[in-house]
C-alpha cells in the first residue's frame, strides 16, 4: 500500500511539474489507461482462461463426483441410521468424516493450485500489457502514460482502446 502511496505521489508530483513548467500544457502528450478494463478486453486473457478450464476440468469432475458420494453417504445415514446396527452406523459415521476430511482437503488443493496458476497466467499477461503500452506511447509520441490511481481522465487523454488493439495484433 505504502509503496502505491508513494508511485502516486511521484507520478503527480512529476505531472505537476511539468505542467508548471514554462512550456504550456500542449507542449505535452498525456494517455490515460484503464489497466483493468485492457485485462478483461485482451485476448490473451482468453485464452489463458480456457486454458486453465481444459487444465483443472478433470479434476473440478472428481471433486463434484466425491461431493456425490459424500451426500449418498449422508443421505443413507439420515435414512437407514435408525435401523442400522451399532457397528454400521459407527462405520458409516467415520467413513463421513473421513470423506468429509479428505474432500475438504482436496478442495482446498484445488482452489490453491488454480489460484497459483491463475496468478501465472495472468501475471504473463500484465506483463504483455505493460509492453503494449510502452510501445503505444513509443509509437504515438506520449510524454506520461498514467494508470492505476486515475480518477478522472476524459476520453481525449484515455488510450486505452488503443492498448487493446495493439494486443490484438
Amino acid at each position: 500500500m505504502n509503496t502505491i502511496s508513494n508511485r502516486l505521489l511521484c507520478v503527480l508530483f512529476f505531472a505537476a511539474a511539468l505542467l508548471a513548467g514554462s512550456a504550456s500544457a500542449a507542449d505535452y502528450k498525456i494517455g490515460v489507461v484503464n489497466a483493468v478494463r485492457v485485462l478483461e478486453a485482451a485476448p490473451q486473457a482468453d485464452v489463458a482462461r480456457k486454458k486453465l478450464e481444459k487444465e483443472f476440468a478433470a479434476r473440478d469432475r472428481e471433486l463434484v463426483a466425491a461431493q456425490k458420494s459424500l451426500k449418498g453417504l449422508e443421505d443413507r445415514m439420515v435414512k437407514d441410521g435408525a435401523i442400522m446396527s451399532e457397528t454400521e452406523r459407527t462405520r458409516l459415521e467415520r467413513d463421513i468424516v473421513n470423506k468429509r476430511r479428505e474432500l475438504k482437503r482436496d478442495q482446498d488443493e484445488f482452489r490453491e493450485d488454480v489460484n497459483f496458476r491463475r496468478n501465472e497466467e495472468f501475471g504473463k499477461i500484465q506483463r504483455d500489457i505493460v509492453v503494449a503500452i510502452r510501445e503505444v506511447a513509443k509509437n504515438q509520441k506520449y510524454d506520461l502514460v498514467l494508470g492505476e490511481g486515475v480518477i478522472f481522465a476524459s476520453k481525449a487523454v484515455d488510450i486505452t482502446q488503443k492498448v487493446i488493439d495493439h494486443l490484438k495484433k
